[in-house]
């Protein structure tokens, strides 16, 4: 066995609060580089998928948390899926600098320790074998409906066309807009649904193209008249954490690692905040971006979006993009501000009705976390700020917003019983645990990686039953 005491961890970690200085921060932000540099070429190289060896790695951290972010003991057993593990740890754990070292420490561990005495045979085998396939983070290559993706079937056609017969109409149904998007928008309109049901776009067909035009001209022209104080002593502060934030907003998507790609977003962030005083920016706000900017890119893309190098669109094709990325960001923070403004109280109130929830749909995981003590914010103060976004991969995050446009309050509220339902799919596993640490290592990695349209329909669907049952009658779920 391999244990780092808890003293070697904590000489190595970055206290969270005191890595708001910018020399800490730079130092995260290099060292996040490197790790994903390493991942990639890890997976890229060794091609892995098991690896049956008695090492185990720990790392013991105290329970207790000022904010709520923990790192519980980490113990990897004699047979699991070794890259499934890393993704996991690497998307969830990277974000937050107190968990940084962690995750470092069990990539190298796992390298040189468990992974030598198999890679020899696993290379050998590299040509005789097929590689495992790799689901894309984005979209699912069936999802796709590119070229090279299997041709659709009847059903999906007969959708696709009913849609485009919504969109072409003079004044487009948006009630019928909705209904039909609640299970899920194909690829092909989803970029003008997306714009539609956020409210971006009018209605009426003949008004789209001079509201395109005149938003997407106010937004520059907000760059033009905002975008230089980012150095300013008043603004400098949030430019700077917004400049951290960037290169950790889905690392492991090379996409968003682009500097162009990087760019945007400074931008689209920094306007925001200065445009919303009340809150500013908040970490979490970042990832928000990320499904509007992949929906609108695949407009002008039919190959792998992962991979995708922005820079070779047209100049005006990429501000558009950024435009209207911005403007429906925009829209979707409007309805959930009261998230990111001082002392985050949507997120409370939100987090305690979902505990109440909880206990009254499932009283033995609600008894469960109690005996352990697992406080809900420990781990959902996470889905509701950042929208389940670290929970699930891209593209499920994607079909998961097509049902928050099309349902009333879909972000706000509908986001709740969809919290409840995806807590209450992992019953037999969060049962299974029996102690602190991990209860929490479960909740912060939840194993969703190969979710596809699919799970995500039938987690709607609990949450549909959830909300029918309860959001009309509170004192069900209130004691």
């Amino acid at each position: 066995m391999v244990v780092f005491r808890g003293s070697s961890v904590r000489s190595w970690s970055f206290a969270e609060k005191s890595s708001n200085t910018i020399g800490m921060n730079i130092i995260s932000c290099d060292v996040l580089l490197l790790a994903t540099d390493l991942l990639r070429w890890m997976l890229k190289h060794l091609h892995l998928t098991r690896s049956r060896s008695s090492c185990s790695v720990k790392f013991p951290v105290s329970r207790h948390s000022s904010n709520h972010r923990i790192c519980p003991e980490l113990d990897i057993g004699e047979s699991g899926d070794d890259i499934g593990t890393i993704l996991f740890l690497f998307k969830y754990h990277v974000s937050y600098p107190n968990n940084l070292i962690i995750t470092i420490h069990f990539l190298i561990v796992k390298f040189f320790l468990v992974w030598p005495s198999s890679v020899r045979a696993t290379l050998q085998k590299q040509h005789t074998l097929p590689v495992r396939p790799i689901i894309p983070l984005v979209a699912r290559i069936s999802d796709q409906n590119a070229s090279g993706a299997p041709p659709m079937t009847v059903r999906e056609k007969s959708r696709l066309d009913k849609f485009k017969q919504l969109l072409a109409s003079s004044n487009t149904d948006l009630e019928e807009l909705r209904k039909h998007s609640w299970s899920g928008i194909p690829r092909e309109v989803r970029p003008i649904t997306w714009r539609l049901l956020s409210g971006y776009l009018p209605a009426n067909e003949e008004r789209r193209e001079l509201v395109l035009r005149r938003k997407r001209e106010e937004y520059f022209g907000f760059i033009e008249q905002y975008y230089h104080s980012r150095t300013d002593d008043h603004y400098k502060d949030t430019y700077r954490q917004i400049h951290i934030d960037i290169p950790r907003t889905n690392p492991l998507i090379p996409l968003f690692q682009q500097p162009v790609v990087q760019e945007v977003f400074e931008r689209i962030l920094f306007i925001w905040a200065i445009r919303h005083p009340a809150s500013g920016y908040v970490q979490g706000i970042n990832d928000l971006v990320t499904p509007f900017f992949v929906v609108f890119l695949s407009e002008f893309v039919t190959e792998d979006v992962e991979n995708f190098e922005v820079a070779a669109l047209p100049l005006d094709t990429q501000r558009n993009i950024e435009a209207d990325s911005f403007w429906c960001m925009s829209k979707l923070l409007d309805g959930i501000q009261d998230n990111y403004t001082f002392a985050q109280p949507g997120i409370q109130n939100k987090v305690k009705a979902l505990e109440e929830l909880v206990s009254r749909i499932d009283e033995d995981i609600h008894n469960h976390f109690k005996k352990y003590e697992v406080e809900y914010l420990q781990f959902a103060f996470r889905w509701m700020n950042n929208l389940l976004m670290r929970e699930l991969p891209l593209r499920c995050t994607i079909r998961l917003w097509d049902t928050y446009q099309a349902e009333a309050e879909g972000f706000s509220h509908f986001h709740l019983y969809v919290c409840a339902a995806f807590l209450i799919e992992w019953r037999k596993e969060i049962l299974s645990m029996v102690d602190f640490q991990g209860l929490l290592m479960l909740l912060q990695n939840l194993p969703t990686i190969h979710w596809g349209n699919e799970e995500v329909g039938l987690l709607l669907a609990e949450a549909y039953r959830l909300k029918y049952m309860f959001a009309d009658a509170p004192s069900h779920y209130k004691r």
